[in-house]
């Protein structure tokens, strides 16, 4: 596979995605990609189609939110000239297009009643009519959908054709947020930020300081892999050097320090989120002033941020993993790392 469509990742929860998508490669049927923005659903779609039979055939892309509504129907189906104003020209459709390979839809929650009734014809009887004809064109075409909607309750609610609903989804995979994918954050920084530093020449991989994984780790990345693939190139980038492990993140490249207080960005409003950007802001302020024991102070402001938690929750360790944004696993790490079992045991005595 090309560079740009490996998966990189060793969680449960990503491997299981993968696997599906690997069992469904060769069988003909529709498949139903979900996914929130930047968890890899169009990679998927790639690997759907070059483990198929058809990977010697198109893979022909439509994202279903970057055209009008007037010009989906168009692009899928094709048109005739004179079919309507600037159509000099007759011209085939993506379907057309994707004869004998795969039709990638993105952004399917984004298509008209009108472009789903025709697109559930295409599916059901194999043919499509462009605009302005009334002769049908067979084509042979497997779908593969994505999409970050609801589409069972668009269903629900008439917005959504259930007919078109149950003809796509005979298979369908959901792709976990990268928030989910425990343990998969190092791995993918490292990849990206070994491949950046290729790119710039750098002369070998320093990787990254224990704070700025630590910082990386704290993130929720809400842009999923999309997102921490800035990040990390951003970081890497800016560093300018090879000769020290990286030591300062930058999640937001617009933070403007000139700006007043009341201009800037709203914060998150979940309380796990927010903790996380806090910190990372904290860690961020840090690196600009570098203590003598750079390690011993993150390692004491971790420590001081779970001991918070615990307290807030009574040392109900589930909740506190909840509030601080990590797993429950997670959390007995570094329960574990910064030496609280005793406190936790008599925090537990105490409550028994």
């Amino acid at each position: 596979m090309e560079r740009d469509v490996q998966f990189i990742g060793q969680s449960m929860a990503f491997l299981d995605a993968v696997e599906r998508a690997s069992l469904a490669a060769p069988v003909r049927r529709p498949v139903l990609v979900i996914g929130e923005r930047g968890t890899g659903k169009e990679l998927i779609a790639q690997r759907l189609h070059r483990l198929s039979p058809r990977w010697g055939e198109p893979l022909v892309t439509l994202n279903c939110a970057a055209l009008p509504e007037t010009l989906i129907e168009a692009e899928l189906f094709g048109h005739e000239a004179g079919a309507f104003t600037g159509a000099t020209r007759a011209r085939a459709g993506r379907f057309e297009e994707a004869d004998r390979g795969t039709l990638f839809l993105d952004e399917l929650g984004n298509l008209s009643m009108a472009a789903q009734e025709r697109l559930l014809r295409a599916i059901e009887y194999g043919e499509v009519v462009r605009i302005g004809s009334s002769r049908p064109v067979t084509v042979d075409v497997r779908i593969v959908a994505a999409t970050n909607a609801d589409l069972p309750r668009m269903a629900e609610e008439g917005t959504f054709r259930a007919d078109l609903l149950d003809r796509l989804s005979f298979e369908v995979i959901t792709l976990p947020p990268l928030r989910a994918r425990e343990g998969d954050v190092h791995e993918l920084a490292d990849y990206y930020g070994r491949r950046m530093a290729s790119e710039l020449e750098w002369g070998g991989w320093p990787g990254f300081s224990e704070a700025a994984l630590a910082v990386l780790a704290a993130h929720d990345w809400p842009g999923n892999v999309r997102e921490l693939r800035n990040v990390v190139e951003r970081a890497v980038y800016r560093w300018g050097r090879d000769d020290a492990p990286i030591g300062e993140i930058i999640f937001d490249p617009f933070e403007n320090p000139w700006r007043a207080d009341d201009e800037q960005p709203a914060k998150a409003s979940s309380p796990s989120a927010g903790g996380q950007r806090a910190m990372t802001r904290e860690v961020g302020n840090v690196s600009r002033e570098i203590p003598q024991d750079l390690k011993a102070a993150v390692e004491a402001f971790e420590r001081s941020l779970l001991l918070d938690a615990l307290d807030r929750h009574r040392w109900n360790q589930r909740r506190a993993a909840a509030a601080t944004g990590l797993t429950y696993d997670q959390l007995r790490h570094c329960i574990k790392k910064h030496g609280l079992h005793e406190t936790v045991a008599g925090a537990n005595s105490k409550q028994g």
